[in-house]
């Protein structure tokens, strides 16, 4: 008699930025890598989206062995962004016709997603997702729903941006209250799905960086709602990490350490740093090429805890010196 879950092993990683991996033990990322049932890479496959960089990618992620690869972009991608360039003229490529520049951009985006999505893609056992829900099964039987976003708050001249007043996360019955923010959630995230990737982290979660506001509060909303059994990001390279989210615990510290900083009307600073200090944790040691197990009874309780994995590769200097994470779940037996 079959169990009502099956253990899937996910290989994890994020803002390659065009590395290429050898067999050469330099950096944690090396051929061979282990095999995982599934990869996930949470966006920034190349450092300005070129198409060569794409091609450079899809040999890299032919060489990770895995029966599913799921891929997004990141806001380094720039020719997977249609709208990073069609929408604002400072952003087309250099010409002397505007009509020509907007169809050259056309052009590249065309190009770009063709990769992404065509033969040499297939070759890769690559599956380029776009923003929303998507449901896999595996040969095991095993079946998951995840959805996926590449946007992240607005940060210099990048692509798959929103501005920090806008919600692309939560429709507006599931916003914070009193948010005087903007639901522009054309793909808000479902409160039933069991893995979440995202390009960025939320608010709080693995997002320390020297840069300052990169973090995003809605996505932590969203995360508080919706409690997945997995959530992965990259984008904040100084934050490559594990964490594991007891959604109580970290809302009840939240609201104390919410309390002391708002006392005498110290205002919204001081909340998001309040935020911050409660969503801090301990460094987490890596077991890669060992998995990290996330498992019923050990660690995953539903609804209450969630694992975030910030699977940078690149540190703050752009040097691959990050490992990715293996980590073990339970997912569940179709049927």
């Amino acid at each position: 008699m079959s169990t009502a879950t099956v253990p899937t092993t996910f290989l994890i990683i994020s803002d390659t930025h065009d590395f290429t991996p050898t067999s050469a033990p330099i950096f944690p990322l090396h051929l061979p890598t282990p095999k995982a049932d599934v990869l996930l890479h949470s966006g920034d496959l190349t450092s300005v989206g070129s198409i060569p960089s794409f091609r450079k990618a899809l040999t890299m992620l032919a060489s990770i062995p895995a029966e599913l690869k799921l891929v997004i972009a990141g806001n380094h991608d720039l020719q997977l962004d249609q709208s990073f360039r069609t929408e604002n003229p400072a952003n087309h490529a250099p010409g002397n016709n505007p009509q020509d520049d907007e169809r050259r951009d056309l052009e590249y985006h065309a190009k770009a997603m063709g990769l992404m999505t065509g033969e040499l893609a297939r070759q890769a056992g690559v599956t380029y997702l776009v923003e929303g829900t998507h449901e896999f099964t595996l040969a095991s039987g095993a079946t998951f729903k995840i959805y996926v976003s590449p946007y992240t708050p607005e940060f210099g001249d990048w692509a798959f941006a929103y501005a920090s007043s806008e919600d692309r996360f939560n429709t507006p019955e599931d916003m914070e209250e009193g948010s005087n923010c903007k639901s522009i959630a054309t793909n808000p995230i479902p409160d039933d799905v069991d893995i979440v990737m995202t390009h960025g982290p939320p608010q709080g979660i693995l997002d320390l960086c020297m840069a300052g506001n990169v973090w995003c509060p809605h996505l932590l909303q969203a995360m508080k709602r919706v409690r997945p059994m997995l959530h992965c990001f990259g984008h904040i390279h100084e934050g490559s990490g594990i964490e594991v989210v007891d959604w109580k615990v970290k809302e009840k510290e939240a609201a104390e350490e919410e309390r002391k900083a708002m006392e005498g009307n110290r205002g919204a600073r001081r909340k998001n740093e309040a935020v911050h200090r409660a969503f801090e944790t301990e460094w987490i040691e890596n077991p890669y090429p060992g998995v990290w197990e996330w498992r019923v009874g050990k660690g995953f309780r539903k609804g209450e805890t969630t694992l975030a994995v910030n699977a940078s590769i690149m540190d703050a200097d752009y040097k691959p010196r990050n490992a990715p994470w293996r980590v073990v779940v339970d997912l569940k037996r179709a049927g």
